[in-house]
Formats: structure tokens, C-alpha cells, sequence
């Protein structure tokens, strides 16, 4: 299985990673708030991953890391 990590304390919110993940479903937006004040990300569906690592290219913050086949 494919793993998505989120520094959820370094997410600012831009939901770049959101919108360009092309399975639309691997991260979702959380109901909490960040140290910064931001709704960061979180990992879901993580069965649905194929690993493609846009989420973490697109990320300014550099708060995803993607891990294939762990």
C-alpha cells in the first residue's frame, strides 16, 4: 500500500495538493485547525493512492512526502 504524509503543522491551506491530485480522494481537508491558524490536509483513502507524488510537487510548504508500495 502506497502513503501519503501530511506535516499537518506546515499545511498554509492552498490546497494545491487537493486540487491536483488526479484521484481526488487521497487528501480532504481537516475539521481542525493548525498551530498557524490554517485547516490543513489530511491522508484518506489511501487505497485509492497510485503514488504519483503530485500532491508533494505541488506542495510550497513541502509538507507531503509520498511513499510507494510501504
Amino acid at each position: 500500500m502506497n502513503r501519503v504524509t501530511v506535516d499537518f503543522e506546515r499545511c498554509k491551506e492552498c490546497e494545491y495538493c487537493l486540487n491536483f491530485c488526479p484521484k481526488k480522494t487521497i487528501l480532504k481537508k481537516s475539521e481542525s485547525v493548525n498551530k498557524k491558524g490554517y485547516y490543513g490536509v489530511i491522508a484518506a483513502n489511501l487505497e485509492d493512492c497510485i503514488a504519483c507524488g503530485i500532491c508533494a510537487t505541488m506542495c510550497p510548504e513541502g509538507a507531503i512526502k509520498v511513499e510507494k508500495n510501504i
